[in-house]
């Protein structure tokens, strides 16, 4: 290698360095100068949150209030005072304010129910335009099946009619993940009804509403199961050649937890006691005493008065460990059994609890025991008036969300 080449060699990588080191300098200039300019910046009142006459950007943020948890899920439903006390509200629960003659939760006037459904006849659909409540008969669908009252419901409409075995089968492992309860009806064009869609049934629908409960005792609706249904339903119209049409995600969310906290604040049971005074009392003396008031051992062990329907009014349960069976009550005994009545779950409640008192007062006549209330007070029929007015308010409340007490919706809802 020359001279002169090692020479030009030599004038290129001084130049190289050069051009490296001034577009450094430059870089290093302008970054200076647009820090200058970003700082000097003016407030814009859209986006910054200090306004005139407030504290600076510098002051100490106050914290933002805590979410409030929701206590429904696993919460131990809880009784009234039988002596004339109020009731202990469960932890987690909302405020309570004076309201007639009694004081119930603040929650009970709650806004009106949100309708999620698209399948709702015209004249409902103009009656809640209006701002008025939807009454029960007006609903397209079978009330006791699916409600948008407490139901998200997705609209499947098939090019074809799909047999109902197809239609519960496509998406059922995907669908049995999901908590809540899942219900089906497809409309008969023959009768100009809704059937309930059974696995069994032979029958073919084009016309498909499909129901996913939003509140049940364990909680509100979980987001993750609804992800889980809206996928699985348009996984199930596309596979079958269908369309789904659903409700909006978020107001579903947010109606089940407004359902669910008004569902929490009415869920109560009322419990009078019948203890003994010294002598326990025999399984074969309760029994008779039960059976002959038309009471019959249920599944749980409990003995349940029913109405002429065949709708639950009250039960008697054993305070003891040991439930109530055929059998057992040969050699059972116990120191107490409680009447309890599931407020919610029953029609006109304050007269099932009169009922239930005078039955309760029979048993501690007969079994020579104590009629007292859960803090082992004596227990009179004076005492129960509050309590019965108290009744009265929860399940007018209830009514007043066209979710009558002991009627279909309700029981589903406290299941």
């Amino acid at each position: 290698m020359t001279d002169l080449q090692m020479g030009l060699m030599g004038l290129g990588a001084t130049a190289v360095i050069v051009v490296l080191a001034y577009n450094k300098w430059q870089e290093h200039k302008h970054r200076k100068l647009a820090e200058q300019l970003l700082n000097a910046r003016q407030a814009d009142v859209l986006l910054d949150e200090t306004l005139p006459g407030e504290m600076p950007a510098s002051s100490p943020a106050q914290p933002e209030p805590a979410a409030r948890a929701n206590t429904r899920k696993g919460r131990e439903r809880f009784d009234p005072l039988l002596d004339g006390g109020q009731p202990a509200a469960a932890e987690g629960m909302p405020d309570e304010r004076t309201s007639g003659t009694g004081r119930i939760p603040a929650f009970l006037a709650a806004s009106d129910p949100v309708i999620l459904a698209d399948d709702i006849s015209p004249e409902l659909e103009a009656t809640v335009g209006a701002g008025e409540l939807p009454g029960p008969r007006e609903i397209g669908t079978p009330l006791h099946v699916l409600s948008p009252l407490i139901d998200y419901i997705a609209a499947l409409e098939f090019s074809s009619s799909v047999g109902a075995y197809r239609l519960r089968e496509t998406q059922r492992v995907a669908l049995q993940r999901i908590e809540k309860a899942i219900n089906w009806i497809g409309y008969n064009e023959e009768s100009n009804e809704w059937d309930l869609i059974a696995d069994d049934s032979d029958r073919a629908y084009r016309h498909v509403r499909v129901g996913l409960q939003m509140v049940d005792r364990r909680g509100p609706l979980r987001s993750s199961d609804l992800s889980i249904f809206d996928v699985a339903v348009h996984d199930l119209a596309t596979e079958l050649g269908g369309l789904a049409e659903l409700p909006l995600r978020e107001t579903a969310l947010e109606a089940a937890a407004e359902l669910d906290q008004f569902c929490a604040g009415v869920d109560i049971q009322i419990g009078i006691n019948v203890i003994s005074q010294g002598q326990v009392f025999a399984g074969t003396k309760l029994r008779a005493l039960a059976e002959s008031a038309g009471m019959v051992i249920d599944p749980a062990g409990r003995f349940a008065r029913c109405d002429d329907d065949g709708s639950v009014l009250y039960h008697l349960v054993n305070q003891e460990d040991k439930g109530f069976s055929a059998e057992a009550m040969k050699s059972l005994t116990t120191h107490g059994v409680t009447f309890l009545l599931d407020v919610p779950c029953v029609a006109s409640g304050d007269r099932v609890l009169s009922q239930m008192f005078e039955q309760a007062r029979r048993f501690a006549d007969s079994l020579h025991g104590a009629l007292v209330d859960d803090n082992r007070h004596p227990l009179s029929e004076k005492a129960l008036e509050p309590i019965r007015r108290q009744v009265m308010q929860y399940q007018a409340a209830m009514s007043a969300r066209h979710l009558a007490a002991g009627g279909p919706l309700a029981l589903r809802l406290f299941s």
